[in-house]
């Protein structure tokens, strides 16, 4: 019996401080440089979880290899709630572009609920002679083996809508990896590189300033965005089937109690419906989660099902890292 009262008390002592979670300020690992899409979607979010969870969200930038450095970093950390992970499509990709991925996107992370979804955009240096996309069309099989299509390294968004690209119109182009999407923006702005496919998170400010030529957005349905609602699909320009998304999810270590899970899937929910969140991201393009993906076991249930339908591919274009 006095064992049982001892063992009671203890559980009961665990409730009430996972009740209190959190009690310090919570980590949330971008696996990107600072500026880029990820971040900007981190950086939107971190402020009003911020008021949800009543502690600081602390943005750590920890980029290279593709995401997955910081992944890691994330999924080796103590399974308390306060270091958490926001990541994009590369947790499905990941598998098919590394040899040896250092965690396992399945098992070693509980999930915390998909974030949003970010239509991407194909966009051209400013002085490209081709302003439509007929015409871009018509630039490019004039201009075979002569391409360059910048991306923000691999296994980035730009990299994957990239690879889609070049398979449906059935021309291969020299790609130039960059440490991150600002300096592959820069160099497209600047006329060095021809051609990039990167989120709407990135692309919209410059399309909308007219610093670039803008063909098309990845999307089966146009954008409503007032910078973006004028282009066009990929799919109806031609490129039938084509349909990329960028979407962001959260995720804590493996072991993570359920309690703390539970408080955080919360929170997200709650600052999902935040109407300065929600106003601040469709005028980036991205579109914020409201269906079932919210929920810890369909948004792995989702994750799984992108790792099915990117490997494929990727493995196909023979495109992967060491």
């Amino acid at each position: 019996m006095k064992v049982l009262l001892i063992a009671a008390l203890f559980a009961g002592m665990a409730s009430v401080a996972l009740a209190e979670y959190p009690e310090k300020p919570v980590t949330v690992v971008v696996p990107f440089a600072a500026g880029g899409p990820t971040d900007k979607v981190a950086r939107d979010l971190g402020e009003v979880l911020r008021q949800k969870l009543g502690q600081p969200v602390v943005i750590e930038n920890v980029g290279g290899a593709g995401g997955t450095l910081g992944a890691a970093k994330v999924a080796k950390a103590s399974p308390d709630g306060y270091t958490l992970l926001l990541h994009h499509i590369g947790m499905a990709t990941s598998p098919a572009l590394y040899r040896k991925l250092p965690f396992d996107t399945l098992n070693d992370f509980e999930y915390l609920g998909l974030i949003n979804e970010v239509p991407m955009t194909l966009i051209a240096r400013p002085k490209l002679p081709a302003t439509t996309f007929n015409e871009l069309m018509k630039w490019i099989k004039a201009n075979k083996g002569q391409i360059n299509l910048a991306n923000a390294g691999l296994g980035a968004a730009s990299h994957l809508c990239g690879l889609l690209f070049q398979q449906k119109v059935n021309v291969d182009m020299t790609t130039v990896p960059y440490k991150g999407t600002g300096p592959a923006m820069n160099d497209l702005l600047g006329g060095q590189v021809d051609i990039m496919c990167d989120q709407t998170t990135n692309t919209t400010a410059q399309i909308e300033a007219g610093k670039v030529r803008a063909y098309a957005v990845t999307t089966t349905k146009r954008l409503s965005t007032p910078a973006l609602a004028k282009l066009p699909t990929l799919d109806e320009s031609g490129l039938k089937g084509f349909n990329v998304s960028i979407w962001h999810g959260l995720y804590a270590p493996k072991g993570t109690p359920k309690a703390v899970v539970d408080r955080l899937n919360a929170a997200i929910r709650a600052a999902l419906m935040d109407p300065e969140l929600i106003k601040r991201q469709e005028a980036l393009g991205a579109v914020i989660v409201t269906d079932a993906r919210l929920s810890p076991a369909e948004h792995k249930k989702f994750v799984a099902a992108e790792i099915s339908k990117w490997g494929p591919a990727i493995k196909a274009a023979g495109q992967y890292a060491d």
